[in-house]
């Protein structure tokens, strides 16, 4: 008779860094590492505001801004982002080149392939409960850090 593993921060650990070791084993190929894949993904939706960019990867990564710059730095010298003049003076927007659209599209395939592998056959019903639960625990983890005096 197997054990239920207990959800906690361990058993989530495990899957997160077996799965995103699978995914930089994937977009290597590509010549990206799995810091720029997170940019590259916000930046696949259109141009994006250079602070709004830093704010969105240190809130999902817990990283400090300068390693957020290092990335938008490779981005750009790698020819796959480039930094735009705000139409409205703004400040600087940053957009995809056409390489980095095309890298982008390697990395959206190669993320549609391994989650096809990876939870090929997991009823939906329970992939729906355990992404609602790790929402859930993403929200109130979140609210715990911001609650951390700086």
């Amino acid at each position: 008779m197997s054990t239920v593993p207990t959800l906690n921060g361990q058993v989530i650990g495990q899957a997160h860094y077996a799965t995103r070791a699978l995914l930089e084993q994937a977009v290597a190929a590509l010549g990206v590492e799995f810091n720029q894949v997170l940019a590259l993904n916000v930046l696949a939706t259109g141009p994006v505001d250079r602070a709004h960019l830093t704010q969105r990867i240190t809130s999902t990564l817990k990283v400090d801004e300068s390693v957020v710059h290092q990335v938008i730095a490779q981005l750009v010298d790698a020819g796959l982002a480039q930094v735009d003049s705000s139409p409205a003076g703004d400040g600087p927007r940053m957009t995809l080149t056409d390489t980095g659209h095309t890298t982008q599209r390697g990395i959206a395939a190669a993320v549609a392939d391994l989650s096809a592998r990876l939870y090929a056959d997991i009823p939906a019903d329970e992939a729906g409960t355990a992404a609602r639960v790790l929402t859930l625990v993403t929200q109130r983890a979140n609210a715990e850090l911001a609650a951390i005096p700086a």
